[in-house]
């Protein structure tokens, strides 16, 4: 069967290096899947399965083009940037992967907290510009700090076991029950969280419900000098409340894992359904990455050689699942 491959990244590439697709004829493009792509018309007709990231945005106009298209498999969790209205309507089944990597994000978020916390970045940015000043390099403790965790999924409950072996104190605020964190942590109210936590980590798939669930009445509830740590979505939180809270003081730092990597300071992009889409955000992003106790990065939690091969191994078995007709990972 024809897949075109979209995305193609770098580390990716090793993969295909070392496996044989015998059972797939692949067609490789580094670009990401737009209404500004040019196929031909060959590759609209022949093709039967689009494999891409979330860079990639299928929307009806891209993909009412391909003639005989029945899988979309998206290498991510997250499925927004795909029409799923069209797909049901034409009997397109659309995969994702279903775990996201949650040692990999723990650990990441982890380090950034580390980083904030230790006042790394801002000693680094020093140290090239000759201008060294210890007095802003004094650090905190993670021991008996609480951490307030916002979002009751696998990656959370990885990082509550992991600020358990700090000495951490950790709460944790979700729209749904979990036994795994009852155990290792506290589940209290949203507003209880805001107002106890010292770090604040947000780690849960954009949805219409959620959007924003960090803005102007929400840091007005948070103690002076949290951190804000976000491995999700840029949605999640107003990035111009976030903003004026730094300059304030009410907020010590943050940490981004937002934006996606063909990001280019000073440079604008069109950057997709969930990342820096509105020009007002990017404005502020660039406000942002000036600042030397903000870390932004271009989604770099999961991007770990174990996570990158398990998913490129797990998109290839649910293609070979769906074909099958056993549904694994099927969204729609």
């Amino acid at each position: 069967m024809n897949i075109l491959f979209f995305d193609l990244r770098e580390t990716e590439k090793p993969f295909f290096l070392n496996h044989n697709f015998t059972d797939f004829c692949i067609d490789f493009r580094e670009d990401a899947l737009t209404e500004k792509t040019k196929l031909t018309e060959e590759e609209y007709e022949n093709t039967c399965i689009l494999c891409v990231y979330r860079s990639s945005i299928l929307t009806e106009n891209v993909l009412k083009k391909f003639k005989n298209l029945r899988i979309i498999a998206t290498r991510s969790h997250g499925f927004t940037h795909i029409d799923l209205d069209y797909c049901i309507r034409n009997r397109i089944n659309v995969l994702n992967i279903g775990q996201y990597g949650e040692e990999a994000v723990a650990e990441f978020a982890l380090g950034v907290i580390i980083d904030l916390t230790r006042n790394i970045k801002r000693a680094m940015v020093d140290i090239r510009n000759h201008n060294i000043s210890l007095k802003h390099y004094e650090g905190e403790l993670l021991y008996k700090k609480t951490i307030g965790i916002i979002g009751c999924g696998k990656v959370g409950v990885q990082l509550a076991k992991v600020a358990k072996q700090f000495n951490m104190e950790v709460l944790v605020s979700s729209y749904k029950e979990s036994p795994k964190f009852e155990k290792v942590c506290d589940v209290v109210p949203f507003d209880t969280l805001l107002s106890q936590s010292d770090i604040i980590y947000l780690h849960m798939p954009f949805t219409t419900e959620n959007y924003q669930i960090i803005g102007e009445e929400e840091f007005k509830k948070m103690k002076k000098g949290v951190y804000i740590v976000n491995t999700s979505s840029v949605e999640l939180i107003n990035l111009e409340s976030l903003y004026n809270n730094l300059v304030a003081g009410k907020v010590k730092g943050a940490g981004l894992d937002i934006l996606e990597s063909d990001y280019v300071k000073g440079k604008s992009k069109d950057l997709g359904n969930e990342t820096m889409s509105t020009k007002e955000n990017y404005k502020i992003t660039e406000k942002l990455l000036d600042m030397p106790n903000v870390i932004i990065t271009p989604r770099l939690a999961y991007n770990t050689n174990e996570y990158i091969d398990y998913v490129l191994e797990t998109t290839f078995n649910n293609i070979r699942d769906n074909i099958k007709g056993i549904y694994t990972n099927r969204v729609c």
